[in-house]
């Protein structure tokens, strides 16, 4: 419920912006630019509040300490792997500097 509220509202902010862009510069700098530029001006502030409106979440949701999703098999056999491998080349060193 939140999750979709939250992407309507990002949504109509991001569509005021892209509207005050356009009609600044279509339509209102014929008759004042300090206007279009003032318009500009307000529009560049609406995305990074959109973002924030965005991402919040709510009261009772708990995000930060949501366990790390499972990796798969494939990424813990190559971990493994790495792992010996570098196991390996520090033997060997050791045997070199020896």
């Amino acid at each position: 419920m939140y999750r979709r509220r939250r992407r309507r509202v990002y949504l109509a902010m991001m569509l005021t912006c892209l509207a005050l862009f356009i009609l600044a510069w279509a339509g209102v700098r014929m008759w004042s630019l300090p206007g279009a530029i003032g318009m500009c001006l307000f529009a560049m502030l609406i995305p990074p509040v959109a973002v924030i409106i965005g991402n919040r979440r709510a009261p009772g949701e708990r995000w930060w300490d949501e366990p790390e999703p499972p990796k798969p098999p494939d990424w813990q056999r190559r971990e493994e792997l790495r792992r010996e491998q570098h196991e390996e080349r520090l033997r060997r060193k050791r045997r070199r500097d020896r």
